[in-house]
């Protein structure tokens, strides 16, 4: 190779090396979207009969399926950090979710709520399972974060119980992130219905009194007239039932998408 084809070399070399450098690298542009989801702690209710409470696999790992394949990250949350538990068996979307993207992987380490920083994350969702109703629900700090994401412009989705875990959480004035939207949860005539936690006297609250307590105008069997709807309103993104979480996952990521483009 003579000189002046060495130089020429060299030179788109260094070219390739600079504009490799300065493009937009989509590993990094994938980090950017994040969606955090809220898992609880607890194993049972409490009682001598240890009603089950751990949190619903169908709740959680489709939805997990639906970010992923949209090019999200997730990560995870619970009150106290570490391994979450699940009932439910795995199948279909929930089995692939744990065969092929990590799922056990990441509920294995989930973030202790002092651990999570806001600005990562454009949604918040929040699965089933009783389990969410006790520790999730009382925990000020994640309820501080689920306000943050949505007063950042984020969105939050749950399914079942799940609204129930974000019932609480609050804005930064102080008012409930559910007041004067429509939210649909577990509905009381369901729950009062099913020995599952004593017709609800094992609960700390029903999902739906709360929802309504703290100003939501709760949707229920009566007002839907699917029962398995996915309701949305002001960038909250709920269902009664575990047949709609990954559709509140679609949705989410829908709503998302709208406010990128």
């Amino acid at each position: 190779m003579d000189l002046s084809m060495r130089k020429t070399h060299t030179l788109s070399i260094a070219f390739c090396l600079f504009a490799a450098w300065f493009a937009p690298n989509p590993a990094f542009a994938e980090a950017q979207k994040k969606v955090l989801f809220v898992a609880s702690n607890v194993l049972h209710m409490g009682d001598p009969e240890q009603h089950d409470a751990r949190n619903n696999l169908w709740e959680y790992a489709p939805p997990f399926h639906i970010f992923v394949i949209h090019g999200y990250e997730v990560d995870f949350v619970s009150p106290q950090g570490g391994r979450v538990e699940f009932m439910m068996e795995p199948i279909g979307i929930s089995s692939y979710a744990i065969a092929h993207q990590n799922f056990l992987g990441k509920t294995a380490n989930t973030l202790k709520p002092s651990e999570v920083d806001v600005d990562q994350y454009q949604a918040v969702y929040v699965g089933g399972g009783y389990g969410t109703l006790f520790d999730v629900a009382s925990n000020e700090k994640l309820m501080s974060i689920i306000g943050e994401v949505y007063e950042s412009g984020g969105v939050v989705g749950g399914c079942g119980h799940g609204p129930g875990g974000f019932a609480n959480a609050t804005m930064s004035n102080g008012v409930y992130l559910v007041k004067d939207k429509r939210v649909a949860g577990f509905p009381n005539s369901t729950e009062r219905s099913k020995p599952w936690a004593e017709q609800g006297k094992l609960l700390p609250f029903l999902v739906e009194d709360q929802l309504l307590k703290n100003g939501a105008l709760a949707q229920n069997k009566q007002t839907l007239a699917d029962k398995n709807a996915v309701v949305m309103d002001q960038r909250i993104v709920s269902s009664m039932f575990l047949p709609s979480a990954a559709l509140v996952a679609e949705e989410m990521v829908g709503l998302l998408e709208a406010e990128g483009s």
